[in-house]
C-alpha cells in the first residue's frame, strides 16, 4: 500500500444532489474522524466495514455541512485500502470546503486516476479492466456502455489469459520436443505446432478486428450528408436528429456551411455533418461551402449521398456518383413523388429509397448504415480492446506470432521460433498489466480524471 493517504472529490464538480469526498489510505479513518462528528457520538474507527454514520463535517470548529460517512476496511474496498467516503450536499462551495477540511486534517490531494491506480497496484483489478472505467464514464450510447462494462468485468482479460495459456502450452511443447526429439509423443510434431500457431494468430487477429468496430461504437462514426442543392439533405438531417437542426426551404443553396449534430440510433452514434450542395457556381460564398463539403467527403467514415428521384440526373449527380467509395449509402429521396430519375446507374451500389419529408424508409436506411459500419456483428459480450495502448500490445503480439508461424514454415529451429513466442507472450502480459513498466502504468492513469 502507498504511504500517502489521499483524498479528492469523486463526483462531478458542480450543482447536484450530493458530492462525495473519497479518502483512501492507511490513515483514511483517522483523518476522517478529525473532521467528521457523528450525531450519535460514535467514531468511524469503531465501525466495521460497509458501515455508515450520519453527522456533520467541520473545519477548524466551523460547521460545513450535514454529511454521511461510509467506511470500507482494507482489503474489501475499491482501492484495497481503508477508505472513507463522505457525502455532503452537492454544490461547488460545499464540496470544496469539505475537501479542504479533509486535506487540513492530513490527507493529500489525489492525482489523476490515483484511486484506480491503487486498485490496480493492490490487485483489485488488472490494467485492462482499469482502463475500462473511464470508458464507462464517457460512454456515448448503450452499446458503448455494454462493451466497457464487459471489459471492466474482465472479458478482455479472460480472452487474453486463454491465449497466454495456449502460448505457455506451445512453449512447453517446444521444450518437450527439444528434450525428446526421437520419441513419438502425441501432439509433439510440426503439424500440431503449426495448427497451434495458426489458432493463436486467429484469436489475436479477432481482437484487433473487434477493436476497430468497438472504436466506432465508442466514439461514433463521422457521417457526411452530401448531394446537390435541394435534394433533401437538410430534411434528412432533421429526420435523423428528430428536430429542426438544419434550415429547410424550397430555395436551392439554403445550406452554405457545414451544420453538425450527434445522434444515437440502435446503439450507434453518428457524428452528422449536413453540407452545402455540390454544384458548379460562381457565387463566392456558395463556392466556399462546396469546397468545405468536398473536404468532409474526403475524410468521412460514412457518406450518405442524397439524390432526388423526382428529377433526371445531371452532370453534377454523375460526378458525385463517380466520387463515392465503398463507405457510401446511396439515398434515393422523395419516393413519395413520381420517380423520373434513371436508377440503373446505381447497380452494385448500396441504395435505399426514402422520403425524408414523409419519414418513409428510415428503418431500411438504418439497416444499410449498419451493413457498412458492420457494428451489428459486434456483440457487447465480445472481448473488445478499448485503448490504443491495448491495440498496440495486441498488434505486437500478432506480429510476433505471425513471425513464429513463418519461421516454422521455412524450417527455422525451435529456439528461434520460441523467441517469437516469448515476444508474443510479453506483449500480452503487458496488455493485462502482469508485466508492465512504471512508465506505462503512470501514463495510463494520467489520462483519468481526478477523483477516479
Amino acid at each position: 500500500m502507498s504511504e500517502r493517504t489521499v483524498a479528492a472529490i469523486s463526483t462531478p464538480y458542480g450543482e447536484g444532489g450530493i458530492a462525495v469526498i473519497r479518502i483512501s489510505g492507511d490513515d483514511a479513518i483517522t483523518i476522517a474522524d478529525k473532521c467528521f462528528v457523528s450525531f450519535s457520538g460514535k467514531k468511524l474507527a469503531s465501525l466495521g466495514g460497509y458501515s455508515a454514520l450520519y453527522g456533520k463535517v467541520f473545519s477548524n470548529g466551523i460547521e460545513i455541512d450535514d454529511a454521511v460517512a461510509l467506511v470500507f476496511l482494507a482489503p474489501k474496498s475499491f482501492t484495497g485500502e481503508n477508505t472513507v467516503e463522505i457525502s455532503v450536499h452537492g454544490g461547488k462551495i460545499v464540496a470544496r470546503d469539505a475537501l479542504r477540511a479533509v486535506l487540513d486534517c492530513g490527507a493529500q490531494l489525489a492525482e489523476n486516476g490515483e484511486f484506480t491506480k491503487r486498485a490496480f497496484l493492490n490487485g483489485k483489478l488488472d490494467l485492462a479492466s482499469a482502463e475500462s472505467i473511464m470508458e464507462i464514464i464517457s460512454a456515448k450510447n448503450e452499446n458503448a456502455l455494454k462493451i466497457s462494462r464487459a471489459a471492466k468485468n474482465g472479458r478482455v482479460s479472460k480472452e487474453i489469459d486463454k491465449i497466454i495459456s495456449d502460448l505457455l502450452e506451445l512453449a512447453a511443447s517446444f521444450s518437450a520436443y527439444a528434450d525428446y526429439p526421437d520419441e513419438e509423443i502425441e501432439g509433439l510434431n510440426f503439424d500440431n505446432f503449426s495448427r497451434l500457431l495458426s489458432d493463436i494468430e486467429t484469436k489475436i487477429n479477432r481482437l484487433l478486428d473487434n477493436y476497430d468496430m468497438g472504436k466506432v461504437v465508442r466514439n461514433g462514426i463521422d457521417c457526411c450528408i452530401v448531394g446537390k442543392p435541394n435534394v433533401g439533405k437538410s430534411t434528412l438531417m432533421n429526420l435523423l436528429c428528430g428536430s429542426d437542426r438544419s434550415i429547410v426551404t424550397e430555395i436551392a443553396g439554403t445550406t452554405r456551411d457545414v451544420i453538425e449534430s450527434t445522434v444515437n440510433f440502435d446503439g450507434l452514434t453518428l457524428n452528422l455533418s449536413d453540407t452545402a450542395g455540390i454544384h458548379d457556381t460562381d457565387d463566392i460564398v456558395e463556392k466556399a461551402g462546396v469546397e468545405r463539403t468536398l473536404d468532409r467527403l474526403s475524410t468521412a467514415q460514412l457518406v450518405l449521398a442524397v439524390f432526388d428521384l423526382s428529377r433526371p440526373f445531371d452532370d453534377d449527380d454523375i460526378d458525385l456518383i463517380n466520387s463515392l467509395g465503398q463507405n457510401a449509402v446511396i439515398i434515393l429521396n422523395k419516393n413519395d413523388l413520381e420517380a423520373i430519375a434513371d436508377i440503373k446507374i446505381f447497380e452494385n451500389k448500396k441504395t435505399v429509397s426514402i422520403s425524408a419529408k414523409e419519414s418513409i424508409g428510415t428503418k431500411e436506411l438504418f439497416c444499410a448504415i449498419n451493413d457498412i459500419v458492420k457494428t451489428d456483428k459486434l456483440s457487447p459480450d465480445d472481448a473488445v480492446l478499448i485503448s490504443e495502448r491495448q491495440r498496440d500490445c495486441a498488434k505486437r503480439a500478432f506480429d510476433s506470432i505471425s513471425e513464429a508461424k513463418n519461421a516454422l514454415e521455412i524450417g527455422m529451429t525451435l529456439d528461434a521460433i520460441g523467441v517469437c513466442v516469448d515476444d508474443c507472450l510479453s506483449a500480452l502480459l503487458e496488455l493485462t498489466g502482469k508485466r508492465v513498466t512504471n512508465e506505462v502504468t503512470d501514463e495510463v492513469f494520467r489520462r483519468f480524471c481526478v477523483g477516479k
